[in-house]
């Protein structure tokens, strides 16, 4: 829903506008690609579980436009009655809680610019840019590590707390898991 217009929208959104998305593959038609692009990491998290624990509802995140914030959209997942899923803000919450992430290669075919291969590992806290590690593979990445430091499980892998398909958009030459380690580590 567009809960703030802050300049000139070049598709007309205004506030109270609600779009629907089924599910976070398929937006509707005619949908501005720079809000898919904001969203896509916070749609993914939800639909996977993850809870925002600073926000009054939990279930729910602010997400600004990334063009200039122009619009401020708030995004939430509905239950089967098309009413907005709530768990109230968290009382406990003291601020973040960045949670330590892993990310490996797990596959590699053709060549890497980078030069990455099977079994490289590097380690995070968080949503923090790892230094030297490949821009369009961190783009790729950031869903899954905003998904898992907010909670997420991903319940079709094994390992409900890691992903495994997470491909390089470079020619698929790379495939990367991401897992959050267990409570309790940090970096």
């Amino acid at each position: 829903m567009v809960t703030g217009v802050f300049g000139e929208c070049y598709h007309g959104y205004k506030i109270g506008d609600e779009i629907t998305l089924e599910d976070f593959t398929h937006p509707p038609e005619h949908f501005c690609l720079g809000l898919a692009h904001a969203l896509f990491p916070v749609i993914y998290a939800l639909s996977f579980g993850a809870c925002f624990p600073f926000r009054d509802n939990q279930r729910s995140l602010l997400v600004t436009c990334p063009d200039g914030g122009k619009l401020e959209f708030k995004a939430e997942i509905l239950d089967r009655d098309g009413k907005p899923q709530v768990i109230l803000k968290d009382p406990n919450f003291k601020g973040p809680n960045p949670k330590k992430m892993v990310i490996e290669v797990v596959k590699a075919k053709g060549k890497c610019t980078f030069g990455y291969k099977v079994g490289d590992k590097w380690e995070t806290a968080g949503l923090k840019c790892i230094p030297g590690f490949c821009g369009a593979a961190f783009h790729t990445a950031f869903p899954a590590l905003f998904a898992l430091n907010f909670g997420a499980k991903f319940f079709f892998m094994e390992n409900h707390d890691s992903i495994d398909t997470v491909t390089c958009p470079d020619g698929g030459n790379i495939v990367f898991k991401v897992t959050r380690s267990p409570e309790g580590d940090t970096l």
